[in-house]
């Protein structure tokens, strides 16, 4: 229970750190989702599964390559804490994607 409450104590420091990039990633997003309802013809769930796999491929590379971003090795993983932080890394990444890929796709033509 520890490293739990020790693994949201991190996030919201992480959060508080960069507030900033987040407020404005945040505006961003609202921005392109504000301008995908305001356009006729956004194909918003016909582009569902195209954001989904990109979300779900930009998820599996995050935890792939975060091991090695923070000096480390899948081969280091070895209490369930672990891996339990490295999937929540990797989905909110991939998440991420997912969220502005969505809109992006939506609006696209043809």
């Amino acid at each position: 229970m520890y490293e739990l409450w020790l693994g949201l104590n991190i996030l919201w420091e992480l959060a508080r750190e960069f507030a900033l990039p987040l407020a404005a990633g945040s505006v961003v997003w609202l921005l392109l989702v504000g301008l995908a309802l305001s356009r006729r013809g956004a194909r918003w769930r016909a582009t569902l599964p195209a954001a989904l796999a990109a979300g779900a491929a930009v998820a599996a590379i995050a935890m792939l390559a975060t091991p090695a971003l923070t000096r480390s090795s899948l081969a280091d993983m070895g209490y369930w804490v672990d891996w339990a932080t490295l999937a929540a890394i990797g989905l909110g990444v991939g998440g991420v994607a997912f969220a502005f890929a969505w809109p992006l796709l939506a609006m696209r033509r043809g």
